[in-house]
């Protein structure tokens, strides 16, 4: 019997040194880094998919969709094949959004830094609130939607 708790003792006191020396705490733990958001993780997603900024991206007036991916970021289809990823100045807050939104342009263009989404939410004042467009990049949504379903296949393997 001695030996069985020793044993046990020393099997916890091992994995303690393990996590001491440079294993990550089980979340929940203190120092444990907190869980992403579905919201950070569609943006990782997306992030991962986007190429470098671009100055505007033709549009027709009309979206396929759109999505929340932050306080200062969205994705925008302009159909079901091309995406742009949108970063907006501060104090917007796109988060909760629940609504509608919309875009400026110029021309049937929407520039960085000239244009602005703009969000017909409740409580949002007497108009709709602008939201400048800080950033613009173009979205490999087709190349994104390969590797998730390369992934969704490689699971079902498994």
């Amino acid at each position: 019997m001695q030996q069985h708790i020793t044993r046990a003792f020393a099997a916890a006191a091992a994995a303690l040194a393990l996590l001491g020396a440079g294993g990550s705490p089980a979340p929940g733990l203190p120092g444990a880094p907190a869980p992403k958001t579905s919201l950070e993780q569609a943006l990782e997603r997306y992030s991962a998919y986007a190429g470098p900024p671009i100055d505007q991206f033709s549009w027709l007036g009309r979206f396929y969709s759109w999505e929340p991916l932050g306080r200062d970021r969205l994705v925008v289809f302009t159909n079901p094949g091309d995406a742009y990823l949108l970063k907006v100045w501060p104090p917007c807050d796109l988060r909760f959004v629940i609504n509608a939104i919309g875009l400026t342009s110029t021309s049937h263009t929407v520039h960085a830094r000239l244009d602005s989404v703009t969000v017909n939410s409740a409580g949002t004042g007497p108009g709709p609130l602008r939201c400048p467009i800080d950033e613009i990049r173009k979205v490999d949504y087709k190349r994104m939607r390969a590797d998730m379903r390369a992934q969704s296949a490689a699971a079902r393997q498994r």
